[in-house]
């Protein structure tokens, strides 16, 4: 399962991605209901954010879901944090 999260906004503006390839690592279970659970109350589509706020876009495999601070669920948040930190 390869997960991508591309994060935008913010006050700076600046935007962040990182990918993650579960393929091959012992915790893919853990990852693969994670990335379910939080792709689960996705949006289609951009929602409205707030001012100087993140918008994200989650990729899993060929699925693309859309969230925004600060409506984040908490598996959206924990899915977010780990690519952002364990991925390339």
């Amino acid at each position: 399962m390869r997960i991508q999260v591309r994060r935008t906004g913010g006050f700076a503006g600046i935007e962040r991605r990182a990918e993650v390839d579960t393929s091959s690592r012992p915790d893919a279970g853990e990852w693969r209901s994670l990335a379910e659970r939080a792709l689960a109350s996705g949006r289609d589509a951009p929602p409205p954010g707030v001012p100087d706020g993140f918008a994200y876009e989650i990729t899993v495999d060929d699925r693309t879901v859309y969230a925004a601070d600060p409506r984040l669920t908490d598996e959206q948040r924990e899915l977010i944090s780990r690519v952002l930190k364990e991925g390339a």
